[in-house]
């Protein structure tokens, strides 16, 4: 078991690349430390992190979850209470091992009703399985609040991510907000993604500090339409510069 796990979470406004530089975090720990256990949680419903990584998803925590439901609304209770027993060894079955990582995805969002006692048990046996690593990396959806219900309580690195715009900053700022009041974590810094205009990110009021400005990637966005992962991508790209410049700003690397 490891005793002190980093436990890095991206969030930010949706569009502004937070998936794809949290496939380039995972790409840079994977290289800077191949002894080390790292596990890359999608948390996102849309499973694009996946993508960006180039791991073929066949389960879903979601679908572990769906399953319980299913047979608790199907009244079979004796069912359900065995599926939630063997639920900590399924989860191994949506673990997906990578050369160098491991990847598990939460699935799509949760459906009508409440269903806590499922939610928080599996909650649970997350907590227990990122024990099992050195570095887990989250890719939320935009805000806090899922990743802080389905995932996990408590991060050590929050890395708040938006484009140059206005609309993002005010993002990132409400999720500062919503994060210190729901989550615990240990450092935060933002990132700032596809740059255009170096002289408007001086001009930004960023609530917490900027990690690193990542201009705009013409190369990247090039090899994600051509459906490669950022595995492809070159080590001079811009956006793997950007990612090692935060990681190393806010003592990751």
């Amino acid at each position: 078991m490891v005793e002190h796990s980093k436990i890095i979470t991206l969030a930010g406004k949706g569009g502004v690349g937070k998936t794809s530089i949290c496939a380039c975090i995972v790409r840079e720990l994977v290289k800077a430390y191949p002894d080390k256990r790292i596990l890359a949680i999608d948390a996102d419903p849309a499973v694009g992190l996946s993508v960006a990584l180039g791991v073929d998803v066949q389960l879903t925590l979601d679908d572990i979850r769906q399953g319980i439901v299913d047979t608790v609304e199907n009244g079979d209770t004796r069912e359900a209470l065995e599926l939630l027993s063997e639920a900590r060894f399924r989860i191994f079955d949506a673990l997906v091992e990578m050369p160098g990582f491991a990847f598990l995805a939460i699935g799509r969002p949760e459906g009508s009703g409440c269903y806590c006692k499922v939610n928080s048990y599996l909650k649970e046996v997350i907590g227990m399985l990122a024990n099992q690593f050195d570095y887990v990396v989250i890719d939320g959806e935009a805000g806090i609040e899922q990743i802080n219900r389905r995932v996990m309580e408590k991060v050590t690195h929050l890395i708040l991510v938006t484009d140059q715009s206005k609309k993002g900053t005010q993002v990132i700022s409400t999720i500062k907000e919503v994060a210190d009041d729901l989550i615990a974590y240990e450092r935060v810094g933002a990132v700032i993604n596809r740059v255009t205009n170096p002289e408007l990110v001086a001009q930004m009021r960023c609530p917490v500090e900027v990690l690193a400005a990542i201009p705009a990637d013409s190369g990247f966005a090039a090899n994600d339409i051509q459906g490669k992962s950022v595995m492809e991508l070159p080590e001079d790209s811009a956006i793997l510069q950007g990612v090692r410049t935060a990681l190393r700003q806010i003592e990751i690397l």
